[in-house]
């Protein structure tokens, strides 16, 4: 026993530590993504309106989006100064919805606003979406859950209803998380492993 701690020993540390690193992506980008989670409901109860509630198949869809988009260049036409009609059509949408367990018809009173800021910084991240033609649908009570996903310079949210036709519920009743969601599990994890391994 004393031999194989000794192997595992010089090991350990070094996956513990790829581990981390791996991790901290996906950890920054939670974090950006709770900030403007928490920006858009205080703006939306400085109107009045109530707090959007947390929709998985949305946080899914926004990522799936966020991560199609994030070669894309930030320029003043993209995202919110997007002029109204001229959006890029994403060809795999229908593919897109089917990764997270969706439909059109789930979607289409729904609302997925798109932008793209250097660096995502936290207050300019927000007012691309409350000082921009986005705040419309951020002012609109029609909208009662939301969706948030980055990658790169872009963050996407996408506003849910309480309609059918908005309500981005799974189309084969199963309340499936993101295949991303899951993957935030499997460090930690793989952590708690190798911290076993290094104490044995």
């Amino acid at each position: 026993m004393g031999c194989s701690r000794s192997r595992l020993s010089p090991f350990s540390p070094i996956l513990f530590l790829l581990c981390l690193l791996l991790i901290h992506p996906l950890v920054k980008s939670d974090d950006e993504e709770d900030n403007l989670y928490q920006g858009i409901n205080t703006y939306r109860q400085s109107l009045n309106l109530t707090t959007l509630t947390k929709n998985e198949n949305a946080h899914c869809l926004a990522d799936e989006l966020a991560d199609y988009m994030k070669d894309q260049p930030c320029t003043n036409t993209t995202g919110s100064n997007t002029v109204p009609g001229t959006e890029e059509q994403i060809s795999n949408y229908p593919q897109l919805l089917s990764k997270c367990h969706l439909n059109i018809s789930d979607t289409r009173d729904g609302q997925t606003l798109p932008a793209c800021v250097p660096n995502l910084d936290a207050h300019l991240v927000l007012t691309n979406f409350t000082k921009s033609q986005y705040s419309q649908y951020l002012n609109d009570s029609t909208y009662t859950g939301v969706g948030i996903g980055s990658d790169g310079n872009w963050i996407v949210v996408v506003l849910t209803t309480s309609t059918a036709e908005g309500s981005y519920e799974t189309y084969n009743g199963k309340d499936e998380s993101s295949t991303a969601t899951k993957d935030v599990f499997i460090c930690p994890l793989l952590i708690l492993l190798l911290a076993s391994l290094f104490f044995l």
